[in-house]
C-alpha cells in the first residue's frame, strides 16, 4: 500500500496581495500526476485545506476540481481540519462522500473511528483523523488540562484504545496504524507563514491576530505518538521529520519569504504486512519560486549573478547609505515580480534614530528643517532643485505673513 502524505493547502491564500490560485493549481495538478504515476492507495490531507474559514468561491472550486482528480486518479481521499478551517463548513457532507472515497474528519467526537483502507496486496491500515483540537473547549468535555498536549493525549488515547480492539480480534489480520495531525510539535522549524496555536483562543479564524508568528505555549511532545507506525502532521509549513515516522509534509507551495529556501512536496509511505517499511520524499516545483535578494542597487541592477531570481518573486533589501531615487521602479525593470522592498543601510540606521523633534532643535535655519524632514521621511537627501523649490516656498510664506 502507498500513501501520500501532504497538508496545509491554504487554497486561497494570497502573498502581499498577491492571489496564488493558479500557482496552487499548478502544484496540486503535479500533486495528482504523483498519485496517478506512482499508483498512490490513499491522500493523506492533514488540516488548513482552505486558508480560511470562509474561503472564496474559486477556492472552493479548485478543491472540488482537485478531490474530483484524485479519485479518477484511483486514489481514496482522508481529509481532517486545521486552525485555519471551520471544521463545521469543511466537514459538511462528510457522510455522503465517504461513499465516493473521500473521507472527512473534522469532528473531534469521531477521531476514534478510523477509515480502513486496503491496499492492491491486501495490505490494511487504519487511518485516524485528528482535527484541529481547540484545548479550551475540549479540555473541558473531556475532563482534562486545556491545554494542547492534555487534550492531545487524550486524542491519542481514544485512537489507541480503538486500535487495541481492533488488533485482538484474532481473524483482523496485520493492521498499520496511521494518524493525522494538526499540532506545532515540540522542536519542530516555523516560519512567519503559519498563525500561532498557543494558548489563546482560535475558533473559525477568530480570537486570534491572524499575522502573529508560530509560538511555544502550543507545543506539544513528539512522545506523544510513540508505538503508532506513522503520524502525518500537518500546520509548519518546512517539510520535516520530527522522529522516524512521525513527519511534516510542509505546505506544497511557500507561504512566505521565510520558505523560500525550503524544496516544497510531500511525503510518500510504504505500508507492507501491517507496518511502515518505508518513506521517501517527493517534490512539486510548482508554482513561482521565491528569492531574497540584498545589496547595493548597482550591483543589484548589474551583476549577473542574480539572474535566477528574474521571474520570481522577490523581496529585496536595498543597503545604500541613501535610499536610490526611485528604486522600487527600477528593480521592477530587473525583477518584474518585487513584492517587498526594504532599506536598510549597510552602515545602520544611527541618522534615522534621531527624533525629527530632535531635528527641530538643532536645525540652523527653515531651509535646513524643511530638507531635514524630506531627509527623515524618504532616506534620501533632498537635490538642489528640490531644495530651491522649498526655499522658494518658504520665501513666498514669509512674505505672505509680513502682509498679513
Amino acid at each position: 500500500m502507498l500513501l501520500l502524505h501532504t497538508s496545509d493547502w491554504h487554497i486561497g491564500r494570497s502573498f502581499h496581495g498577491t492571489g496564488l490560485l493558479e500557482s496552487q493549481r499548478a502544484v496540486l495538478d503535479q500533486l495528482v500526476a504523483t498519485v496517478r504515476e506512482r499508483g498512490v492507495d490513499a491522500v493523506l490531507l492533514a488540516g488548513d485545506v482552505y486558508d480560511r474559514a470562509l474561503p472564496p468561491a474559486d477556492a472552493v472550486r479548485l478543491l472540488d476540481g482537485t478531490l474530483a482528480a484524485i479519485r479518477a486518479a484511483g486514489a481514496q481521499v482522508v481529509m481532517t481540519s486545521g486552525n485555519h478551517d471551520s471544521a463545521v463548513r469543511l466537514g459538511f457532507g462528510g457522510a455522503l462522500m465517504a461513499g465516493s472515497g473521500v473521507h472527512l474528519r473534522t469532528d473531534p467526537d469521531r477521531l476514534a473511528e478510523p477509515v480502513l483502507l486496503e491496499g492492491r496486496d491486501g495490505e490494511r491500515a487504519a487511518v485516524y483523523g485528528i482535527p484541529y483540537l481547540e484545548p479550551r473547549h475540549l479540555g473541558q468535555a473531556w475532563g482534562v488540562d486545556p491545554h494542547h498536549t492534555p487534550v492531545m493525549r487524550e486524542a491519542v488515547r481514544r485512537v489507541r484504545e480503538d486500535l487495541d480492539a481492533r488488533r485482538a480480534d484474532p481473524d483482523a489480520g496485520p493492521l498499520a496504524s496511521i494518524v493525522l495531525a494538526h499540532l506545532f510539535a515540540a522542536g519542530g522549524a516555523g516560519s512567519e507563514g503559519e498563525r500561532d496555536i498557543g494558548e489563546g483562543e482560535h475558533l473559525d479564524g477568530t480570537g486570534q491576530d491572524p499575522e502573529a508568528l508560530v509560538g511555544t505555549l502550543g507545543q506539544v511532545p513528539v512522545s506523544v505518538f510513540d508505538g503508532l507506525d506513522y503520524v502525518a502532521l500537518g500546520h509548519l509549513h518546512g517539510r520535516q521529520t520530527m522522529a522516524e515516522y512521525v513527519r511534516y509534509s510542509g505546505s506544497p507551495l511557500p507561504y512566505s519569504f521565510g520558505e523560500w529556501r525550503q524544496e516544497k512536496g510531500g511525503w510518500l509511505v510504504h505500508v507492507a504486512d501491517g507496518a511502515v517499511t518505508g518513506v521517501e520524499a517527493v517534490d512539486w516545483p510548482g508554482g513561482r519560486q521565491l528569492a531574497v535578494l540584498a545589496g547595493p542597487i548597482a550591483e543589484l541592477l548589474g551583476s549577473a549573478e542574480h539572474a535566477w531570481a528574474e521571474d520570481r518573486w522577490v523581496q529585496v533589501t536595498v543597503t545604500d547609505d541613501e535610499r536610490p531615487e526611485k528604486a522600487l521602479e527600477r528593480l521592477r525593470s530587473r525583477f518584474p515580480h518585487v513584492l517587498v522592498f526594504r532599506h536598510e543601510p549597510a552602515g545602520g540606521r544611527r541618522e534615522r534614530e534621531r527624533t525629527y523633534a530632535q531635528a527641530l532643535r538643532e536645525a540652523p535655519s527653515d531651509l535646513a528643517l524643511t530638507t531635514g524632514f524630506v531627509h527623515h521621511v524618504r532616506e534620501r537627501a533632498a537635490t538642489e532643485e528640490e531644495a530651491a523649490l522649498l526655499d522658494e516656498a518658504l520665501s513666498a510664506a514669509r512674505g505672505q505673513e509680513a502682509r498679513a
